[in-house]
């Protein structure tokens, strides 16, 4: 369970997430982070929050963040607010690491979401970029529906795929979230 000040490390894309303030904190308001991108990250699958805005600071180093297919850098004191529902994607390819403070309203489970992909990553449950496998997303992915949208494949065809694979995913005793994970 996030609380204030845990940190995070994910062992495979490096970035670490330390919680400024959590869902419990703001009574579900905000979710506070501070976020280091290692220095040559990956850019991550593209995706939208349905139903939250982030609010990014950089302080220190610089990101790309790809926004509906558009590509800009945030330097060092640069800000950005992303509204709910706009497709994006922020990576560090620079050769130093990259430090921002990172708000994300309202919280919902986004913490919980976090938790178990780092989680995952750190037990070798993910590919070497931090995505887990398909059956492992056909679990998660639908249970942060409000938190998170990934765009490819198109949603409604990850739906349909995912109903499938859901009892494999079952079978392989898999779930959705890890309380070893979250707390």
């Amino acid at each position: 369970m996030a609380f204030p000040y845990k940190t995070i490390i994910n062992t495979k894309t490096r970035q670490t997430i330390t919680f400024i303030q959590t869902a419990a904190s703001t009574k579900g308001a905000l979710l506070e982070m501070e976020t280091t991108y290692a220095a040559n990250s990956m850019m991550p699958p593209p995706h939208f929050h349905p139903q939250q805005s982030e609010d990014f600071t950089v302080l220190a180093g610089s990101v790309k963040v790809n926004i509906n297919n558009a590509t800009q850098i945030l330097q060092q004191g640069d800000t950005l607010h992303i509204p709910a529902g706009t497709v994006h994607a922020m990576w560090n390819d620079g050769p130093v690491p990259a430090k921002l403070n990172w708000k994300i309203q309202p919280a919902l489970k986004t913490e919980f979401f976090f938790e178990t992909i780092t989680g995952l990553a750190n037990d070798d449950q993910t590919n070497a970029h931090g995505v887990p496998g398909i059956l492992q997303l056909s679990l998660t992915v639908p249970h942060f529906k409000e938190e998170i949208v990934l765009t490819k494949p198109a949603p409604s065809l990850q739906k349909f795929l995912f109903i499938f694979l859901r009892p494999f995913a079952t079978w392989r005793k898999k779930q959705a979230i890890y309380p070893a994970y979250i707390n």
